[in-house]
């Protein structure tokens, strides 16, 4: 009977141990996920920001108002990614049964060697396209970068497996090194490219506002003082009396709630000539909100 808080020790021990060991197994992946996607999300929010002439600080986003952000910005490279991924499997198989039937090597080798030329062409003509416009931004092109590299290199990996004649390759050779640069390449040439596409999208949004801003939800403000609000098409009215005053401004549409403040776009409001009105949300004011399809 002495001994069972021992034994119930130990064991609270060794579950404390292996919940650490998972831990540091999972954690610092899921770490690195989830930098990530803030890091995403926060690249489409800036561009937006600045294509509407602010700054992403005045926002006051959280890192999970980020995350839900990054969403769209990944949604369809990784799906894209996922389905070539299949693909190059499935035909990466077939290249291998052909090779484990000792059928067809030689011509298998010389389409490899073409194919590994061609990717690394490719890859190297679109980095040198890049390389010549330093300021200008080229959507997908590290992406076909990427992909020019995968396929060169598969390429390369096909063409030695078909010269080795069924010769188990060496555990420990330079091939491995190759593989991890490759690696690495590839992953920070996807990383380039993600973040290319989530600031386009950032812009696009900015763009999708001033086309379509009329379909944001109205905005009517109450103040006891007059705010001075000087963007177009906004309109001041007195709504109180000389002892009770109250101004009420018309010709506003939510464009969002964070931070504690309130931003609003004018009516009409466009990225040349637009302003955008940002208010205090601590009840100096009081705001109307209403379904733009009731105008």
């Amino acid at each position: 009977m002495s001994d069972t808080p021992d034994t119930e020790e130990r064991l609270n021990n060794t579950r404390w141990q292996r919940t650490l060991e998972v831990l540091s197994v999972i954690g610092p992946p899921l770490t690195i996920a989830t930098a990530l996607l803030v890091y995403f999300g926060w690249a489409r929010t800036d561009a937006q920001a600045k294509a509407m002439g602010l700054d992403v600080s005045l926002f006051g986003y959280t890192v999970q108002d980020f995350v839900l952000r990054s969403i769209q910005s990944l949604f369809q490279p990784l799906a894209w990614l996922v389905v070539i991924g299949l693909l190059w499997f499935m035909l990466d198989r077939a290249v291998s049964r052909l090779l484990e039937a000792g059928r067809h090597r030689k011509a298998v080798h010389l389409t490899a060697t073409l194919v590994m030329l061609l990717g690394f062409a490719y890859a190297a003509a679109m980095w040198l396209a890049i390389s010549a416009r330093p300021g200008q931004i080229v959507l997908y092109a590290p992406f076909l970068i990427a992909g020019g590299v995968v396929v060169g290199a598969w390429g390369l990996s096909v063409r030695r497996r078909a010269g080795e004649r069924g010769q188990a390759a060496p555990r420990i050779t330079p091939r491995a090194l190759e593989r991890s640069l490759v690696f690495v390449l590839v992953t920070l040439l996807l990383f380039w490219g993600t973040s290319d596409y989530a600031q386009a999208l950032g812009r696009g949004a900015a763009l999708d506002y001033q086309e379509r801003s009329s379909l944001l939800p109205t905005a009517v403000v109450y103040s006891k003082e007059r705010l001075a609000v000087g963007a177009p098409n906004v309109r001041e009215e007195s709504a109180g009396s000389e002892t009770a005053p109250l101004y009420r401004y018309t010709g506003l549409r939510l464009l969002v709630v964070s931070g504690g403040r309130i931003f609003l776009l004018n009516e009409g409001w466009s990225l040349e000539r637009g302003r955008v009105v940002v208010l205090q949300d601590d009840g100096s004011v009081r705001v109307e909100y209403g379904n733009p399809a009731s105008d």
